[in-house]
């Protein structure tokens, strides 16, 4: 059995090193596709055809359920796929649910209607894609009302994690939380709205003040993922679980996961 974990480059290891951890009977197949990384940058059309190759590439693998550990793809592709092209034997799950949820104090698969909640000014940080596409927001008003989000589109940051050059990465991070700052002086929470961006978390932290609640996504996604298997265990597919695949060149995308996770990690060619 195997599920599969799907992100445009090494962002969702940060996902799967939580579900490896809260799931470790589950074997995974991680799918990078990092030869048309990064996604952020590119157009809707163009992110829900490769989106939906990778998916393929996973249900090969023999992958039914895949989670799409990669926000961009969860915003630009997912709804498009789930209600014109998804089989009915197959399932696509996204990371913007579970982490709206944690943040609105709803229980998984509340579909009572939006309501007031306690945080009323949230801080967006994603990629310009997710940002373009509003899909943080389409969701959030589906549970909650009242809340003000303000989006700041991280542009170069994921680029800079990829490459390993954490020092850029770090000046990034500063730059755009002040950005942010200047049109949201105050949000009490902070969404990362990318799975590369829990590697900077507590730069994050730091540059926002102990006053502004932080919300990652890697542990929220596991606990969901553990839930719909528990409900759903027919979703195990019958693939083989411990394989790394990527479109990119499999000995510098293992040299750099490797880093990225601080443990060997050999990636295939998919």
């Amino acid at each position: 059995m195997a599920v599969g974990i799907f992100d445009s480059g090494l962002g969702g290891l940060t996902v799967l090193d939580a579900v490896q951890e809260r799931l470790p009977e589950v074997p995974f197949v991680y799918f990078a596709d990092s030869r048309n990384a990064p996604y952020g940058v590119r157009e809707a059309d163009d992110i829900y055809q490769l989106t939906t190759a990778a998916v393929e590439r996973l249900w090969e693998a023999g992958c039914d359920l895949v989670i799409l550990a990669c926000n961009t793809a969860s915003a630009a592709a997912l709804r498009r796929m789930q209600e014109t092209w998804l089989p009915r034997d197959k399932r696509v799950l996204g990371v913007f649910v579970p982490l709206i949820e944690a943040m609105t104090e709803r229980q998984w698969g509340d579909n009572s209607p939006p309501r007031e909640v306690a945080v009323e000014h949230v801080a967006l940080f994603a990629t310009p894609a997710t940002v373009r596409s509003r899909a943080f927001q389409r969701e959030l008003a589906f549970r909650a009302i009242g809340v003000d989000v303000e989006a700041q589109a991280c542009g170069g940051l994921v680029d800079a994690i990829e490459e390993g050059d954490m020092i850029l990465a770090e000046a990034l991070v500063r730059s755009h939380v002040d950005a942010l700052r200047r049109k949201m002086p105050h949000p009490q929470a902070a969404i990362l709205g990318c799975t590369h961006y829990p590697l900077l978390e507590d730069v994050f932290r730091e540059a926002l003040g102990p006053e502004v609640a932080v919300y990652s996504q890697a542990k929220l996604v596991a606990a969901s993922l553990a839930d719909y298997l528990v409900r759903h265990p027919d979703m195990y597919g019958t693939g083989e679980g411990g394989r790394f695949l990527t479109t990119g060149d499999p000995a510098v995308v293992s040299r750099h996961a490797t880093r990225f996770l601080r443990r060997p990690i050999s990636f295939e060619a998919a």
